[in-house]
């Protein structure tokens, strides 16, 4: 796998700068291999904020410079702590509506104090920033945790004679390590082929020192003897840098110093050695064939895949050296809410902070913040001692390497989870979030589809316990209550522009099956019932359930609306700030304390004002939040989608229909069995509209004379 030489007792300039700037503020920073446990509230501590006044005049007082900030609550306790260019400017954005986070509008509540520390640039501060996550561990930060000690390969060039030993502790001792392993059974699986190849002691310490005749690997020449026999060190050096050069994925180079030796050797009349040497490269090239070719790069690369579904996330990282597959490790995580590229920066930083190996180029799914990824690059080219890329591959061999760990990252995804757990937490969360009146195990979602109140449809997709039952799904042709005037609409059947009748008239039809079926029928009530929309939609269930005699709530069924999220453009800058602060102080601020002012950059038309999606829920004035990236959202948003693409998808067919009949079916002589074989032979009804008379003729069925009623109906040339 990957190879990486410790430094003998040495840390780099930008760790050192780290500690000693969390030093020089009284926090006392752990070590980024074992963080320590949080540490208590300061002896004799009292919070510095308590009202808006002193959070105000705190902000006014922040330095605009690199660094770290540490929010503590109101009992003393470290809350969040995060990184800036300019701290001034960060922190406050989490006060005055920028940031879209679902805890943000807690933390003006709860801050009792905010504390800096300057760093000299933004690399420091991601050093420190990992460190007072690792001793604090708050609340509010993305944790990663993976605290097993993985299986590692050691080896000490520094020993007389080195051997290869398995640890689960990387020390700064001056030894090479590669790894790491996620099992004994891989790690002991490399072990037998390195020992199968290259000629280096298996014994301990003690034992070497002990022995006093060779033992079986000698005998079936695997190890060169040196407890007993006289060995040259310089050739058993020679094997211990293949060993090296094989375990960190340097194959290319492997191979051509092993085909240099053996000609150095024939060129001696060595040809005994020259034989082994040449065995030796042909049992190694055959092994290295069958590793798995992923790149044609000869650059050491980590491709990173993240999978998520709500809360619960999956990372993948594939180590490629020089083109081959070498190993792979996952992480996971649960109960994240926070942006994906805030827990793809936060994984990637705190990876890296461990690894044993850096490689050339790390390749990663999706974009993360700049704040992110300047200072991980330079921090990961200073611990390396020459560049490293931290890149997202838009297309190309290293996009391939991106789409396969995200393909590993979801595969584990599925192999690892408990689905029936993961179902019952999230489905859980929902009712308490929601105030539900029982377990939503069976979920109906409903979404209306038409363009301009033509082929209008509605679309009704089922999930039992979190998970799709298509052989539920049910769509709707929407009766209508009109047709327009013009020719071209009747022949279009019913005309319908009114998505609250819509959803009227679909309710009705579902829940009067219901009450004609047995409880057991697929028709049976559901425990939830979605509708894609506001209030407005919301009223036309309840009206429809109220109509039929069926209770909400408790005795029935429980009903609520999913809205999209919205955006209006307030303008720019501080204008746009004073017109949402002079709503909040005309005493709106529960209806827009979720709402964000972000910056459009996509269409340059300066702040924009976000209202993120919303639920409705009957008898509720305000409508609730769900948490973003939380797994009620999560499931919420699938099933919503979910209903969208299928209604979707019929309205499509249905006017697919409609433009066939409109074109074919009012020409005469021509039927459903002759229309069929033209579509299939032309293939559409331009290719159709387009052919001459004698290309129609081909069809089989069709004459001179209907070739040209066909081409004159359809306005062929």
């Amino acid at each position: 796998m990957a190879k990486a030489r410790s430094k003998s007792g040495t840390q780099s300039a930008s760790r050192r700068a780290s500690k000693k700037a969390a030093a020089g503020d009284g926090a006392s920073v752990a070590s980024t291999r074992r963080p320590s446990k949080s540490p208590s509230v300061p002896a004799g501590w009292e919070p510095r904020i308590t009202n808006q006044e002193q959070l105000d005049e705190c902000l006014g007082r922040l330095p605009d410079e690199p660094g770290v900030y540490m929010m503590r609550d109101r009992k003393g306790e470290v809350v969040y702590v995060g990184k800036a260019r300019r701290l001034r400017a960060r922190v406050r954005q989490y006060f005055n509506g920028h940031d879209t986070r679902a805890f943000v509008p807690l933390l003006s509540q709860i801050v009792g104090d905010l504390e800096t520390v300057v760093t000299e640039n933004n690399k420091e501060a991601l050093l420190l920033e990992n460190n007072l996550i690792k001793e604090h561990r708050p609340r509010f930060n993305v944790k990663l945790r993976d605290d097993s000690n993985y299986l590692v390969i050691r080896l000490d060039p520094t020993q007389k004679w080195p051997r290869l030993e398995l640890v689960r502790q990387i020390r700064q001792d001056g030894a090479q390590y590669f790894g790491p392993y996620h099992s004994a059974s891989s790690a002991r699986a490399t072990l037998r082929v390195v020992n199968r190849h290259f000629q280096l002691r298996t014994c301990t310490d003690y034992v070497l020192e002990r022995r006093r005749r060779a033992c079986l690997q000698y005998q079936i020449e695997r190890c060169p003897g040196p407890c007993v026999y006289d060995v040259d060190p310089e050739s058993y050096g020679a094997q211990v840098h293949d060993v090296g050069l094989f375990l960190s994925g340097r194959h290319r180079e492997l191979t051509n110093g092993l085909r240099a030796r053996m000609k150095t050797a024939a060129d001696e009349l060595q040809f005994e050695v020259a034989a082994r040497v040449r065995d030796q490269l042909s049992a190694i090239e055959t092994t290295l064939t069958a590793q798995q070719v992923v790149g044609a790069a000869t650059l050491d690369q980590d491709a990173i895949g993240m999978y998520r579904e709500g809360g619960q996330v999956e990372f993948a990282v594939m180590h490629i050296r020089q083109g081959k597959l070498l190993g792979r490790e996952s992480h996971s995580a649960k109960g994240l809410e926070h942006p994906d590229s805030e827990v793809l920066a936060d994984f990637v930083s705190g990876y890296y902070a461990k690894a044993v190996f850096l490689p050339d180029e790390v390749l990663l799914p999706s974009p993360i913040a700049e704040d992110d990824a300047v200072p991980l690059a330079a921090w990961l080219r200073e611990e390396k001692g020459r560049k490293v890329v931290v890149t997202t591959p838009e297309r190309g061999d290293r996009r391939k390497l991106t789409r396969l760990a995200e393909r590993n990252a979801a595969s584990n995804f599925v192999t690892r989870r408990n689905r029936r757990e993961d179902s019952d937490a999230a489905l859980g969360r929902l009712r308490t979030r929601l105030k539900l009146s029982k377990l939503p195990r069976v979920i109906e979602c409903y979404d209306v589809s038409h363009i301009q109140g033509s082929d209008t449809v509605a679309s009704m997709v089922v999930f039992v316990d979190g998970v799709a039952d298509k052989s539920r799904y049910r769509s709707f042709r929407i009766k209508g209550t009109g047709a327009r005037d013009d020719e071209a609409t009747l022949r279009q059947g019913a005309f319908q522009n009114d998505d609250f009748t819509s959803m009227y008239e679909v309710l009705g039809r579902r829940f009067r099956r219901a009450l004609q079926v047995d409880e057991d029928d697929s028709w049976a009530l559901p425990d939830l019932v979605v509708i894609d929309g506001g209030k407005g939609q919301l009223s036309r269930v309840v009206t429809a359930m109220s109509d039929l005699g069926i209770a909400v709530g408790v005795e029935g069924v429980d009903v609520v609306a999913l809205a999209k999220e919205r955006k209006r453009i307030l303008g720019h800058g501080r204008a746009a700030m004073r017109e949402l602060k002079a709503r909040r102080e005309a005493g709106e601020q529960r209806r827009y304390e979720d709402i964000v002012l972000a910056e459009d950059t996509a269409t340059e038309q300066g702040q924009v004002e976000v209202r993120p999606e919303r639920v409705f829920v009957p008898g509720v004035k305000e409508p609730i939040r769900l948490k973003p990236g939380s797994s009620e959202r999560y499931l919420m948003e699938r099933i919503r989608d979910e209903a969208h693409r299928f209604a979707i998808n019929h309205h499509r067919k249905r006017r697919g229909k409609r433009s066939l009949k409109s074109s074919l079916d009012d020409i005469s002589g021509v039927g459903p069995a002759l229309k069929r074989s033209l579509v299939k032979h032309f293939g559409s009804i331009a290719s159709i509209r387009g052919a001459t008379i004698e290309q129609l003729g081909e069809v089989k069925g069709v004459g001179p004379a209907l070739a040209k009623r066909i081409r004159e109906s359809l306005g062929g040339g």
